[in-house]
């Protein structure tokens, strides 16, 4: 097992990317904290995955709250975390640049963006203390390439990539990697959001005719490239910003 034993927090974990993310890790040997907003959400999974699960309910953009989810974590699994996955994301809806207010940017940036901030501010001690670890951002091809419509959203996921490689360089003298993750558009819960228009068959024909693969991504797409950067395998790489686009930004 690639992740035998290891202790992984993934945010935004019920549902989507991130459940996908906790499913393969717990596959993989590791011990998962089911992190999500909705704690009906992060218990559906915990208990779906079974044995060394645990959920966790917090508000990635709050202090306070991601204080105590850390704490919750190290008092379950012995004081350990050696992965932490910032999944969590929200976004605004497809629409002219100036037409998004005030207080949904202001959501945007808090948890898409915040959370890194408040995660690695807890994290990061532990990890140090304990010799290494790993953080992966889940980032997007958003951040890399723009579409029209979500410039507040792909601002973002812009500041999660650059952040990813300047935390990479500043925790690289404690062992600990940090990589982000770009997918392409998935067919997850914010869809609807990212198109601007209803999920209809025609209108998703429209957005995965711009990916040359030919399909939107998965969850298992988005797992498997988690699991290669937070295994051994992936000891050597740091500060990447690793498309999962199915070519969408060639």
């Amino acid at each position: 097992m690639r992740l035998k034993d290891k202790v992984a927090i993934v945010t935004g974990a019920g549902s989507g990317f991130g459940e996908g993310i906790a499913k393969r890790f717990a596959q993989e040997g590791a011990k998962v904290a089911v992190l999500d907003l909705r704690a009906d959400a992060a218990e559906r999974v915990a208990r779906e995955i079974g044995g060394d699960a645990i959920a966790v309910t917090a508000d990635v953009g709050d202090g306070p709250s991601v204080h105590r989810a850390v704490e919750q974590v190290r008092a379950a699994f012995g004081g350990r975390i050696d992965i932490l996955v910032n999944n969590a994301g929200t976004t605004h809806r497809n629409q002219p640049v100036l037409d998004v207010d005030e207080e949904t940017f202001d959501r945007v940036m808090r948890v898409n963006v915040k959370s890194i901030y408040l995660f690695a501010r807890e994290v990061v001690p532990v990890m140090r203390e304990a010799g290494g670890g790993v953080i992966l951002n889940i980032g997007s091809t958003a951040g890399l390439r723009p579409r029209p419509g979500l410039s507040w959203y792909n601002a973002s996921k812009g500041a999660v990539n650059v952040m990813s490689k300047s935390l990479a360089l500043d925790f690289a003298p404690w062992k600990i990697r940090v990589n982000a993750i770009c997918p392409v558009m998935g067919a997850t819960g914010l869809l609807s959001e990212f198109m601007g228009v209803p999920d209809t068959p025609e209108n998703r024909a429209k957005f995965v005719s711009t990916i040359p693969l030919g399909r939107m991504s998965r969850a298992e797409d988005i797992a498997n490239a988690a699991l290669y950067l937070a295994s051994d395998e992936a000891e050597f790489i740091t500060g990447v910003e690793f498309p999962v686009d199915g070519g969408r930004t060639v």
